[in-house]
Formats: structure tokens, sequence, C-alpha cells
């Protein structure tokens, strides 16, 4: 099944959008509450609220310009910045790993997860991201 990309422009400079997209503190603010530590290897938790705690893994750290993790037995994301200078920065999450032989632990086919995530990182990436670090 394909990848979930979503990319934005968000009026900040790349220290900035790092920021929110590397410390636990920023992931929070847009996302989801977490145990996340800017460290290769690093095994944390993203709290998904009635889903529960999700376990995760950072598998890829590249300051100013990638994050990747695991997240849970089948995803990975990744998060990329691209400096665009004039205060602007390029931010593109990929959302791998749906299978449509497989399903969640609650049962839910990855081709209906897929669909549901898709929507729901539109907004996330489009309006709460930018929201947050612009402001």
């Amino acid at each position: 099944m394909a990848e979930i990309r979503k990319t934005v422009v968000i009026k900040a400079p790349v220290e900035k959008v790092w920021k929110a997209v590397s410390t636990s503190e920023g992931i929070a603010t847009w996302w989801m509450q977490n145990t996340f530590k800017p460290e290769l290897g690093c095994e944390f938790v993203l709290n998904a609220g009635p889903y529960g705690d999700s376990p995760c893994k950072v598998t890829a750290l590249k300051p100013m310009t990638k994050v990747g993790f695991d997240w849970d037995k089948d995803w990975h994301l990744t998060f990329e910045l691209r400096d665009l200078g004039d205060n602007k920065t390029e931010f593109t999450l990929i959302h791998s790993g749906f299978d449509p032989e497989k399903s969640t632990a609650f049962g839910q086919p990855h081709s209906v997860v897929r669909e549901i995530m898709d929507g729901g990182w539109e907004k996330i990436v489009k309006e709460k991201l930018p929201f947050f670090v612009e402001s």
C-alpha cells in the first residue's frame, strides 16, 4: 500500500521547526504526549489516547534534516526538513508500513486505518504543526 506523504511550508527558521519535531515537548504540543529523546536507538512511547501507549524506536536522526522512528509493530514515520531560507522551512511527513494483508492490534485492517490516518495527518501537518511553530 502507498505510504502517506504530507508536505507543508512553515514560516519559521529550520531551527525552530527542528525543535518542534525533535523534542518530546515539541512533539507533544502538536501531536501526541510521548517520552521521545533525540538519540539514535532510543526506545520511547507515544501515548495514543484511547488506543493506549505505542512502543517506538528512533531509527534515523540527522540534525536539522531528518527524524525517523518505528511506531508500534508495523509503521515507520519520517520527518524531513528542508531550509528554504527567508525564515521558511519545508516539512514533510512520511508514514509507511501499511500492508493490505495486516490488521492492527484492535482488529482494524491496514487499508481502513491508512485512510483514517491520511485524513488525520492532513490536519496535523498542515494546520496544527504550523500553528504551533509560527505562533
